[in-house]
């Protein structure tokens, strides 16, 4: 079973991949520096993979883990494995939070 997609131009997307709003990526930064205890002054960005600032598996079970309790949503198994990068989670965030609300 493949995941939906979505087009933007020409490109075919995941429907997660899409841009994700700022400030979701803004407040994904937070939790993750917060789960991860990363230094105040490390630079986390929408681009930032989970595994540069030396998380493990479990850590990524545990971010996505405050992301759902932050965002009042549930991510699926599978998809929480294809998170890699702040972008990733705020995307697939930006999707179950519309989803949700309508």
């Amino acid at each position: 079973m493949s995941a939906p997609v979505a087009t933007a131009g020409s490109a075919v997307f995941p429907a997660h991949r899409l841009q994700a709003k700022q400030d979701t990526v803004d407040k994904v930064c937070g939790i993750v520096k917060k789960q991860l205890a990363v230094a105040e002054d490390t630079v986390v960005s929408g681009e930032t993979k989970f595994a540069d600032l030396g998380a493990d598996s479990l850590d990524t079970v545990e971010i996505v883990m405050g992301l759902e309790e932050a965002f009042s949503i549930t991510v699926d198994e599978s998809s929480a494995q294809e998170i890699r990068t702040v972008e990733d989670a705020a995307s697939l965030i930006d999707k179950l939070v519309t989803d949700k609300d309508s």
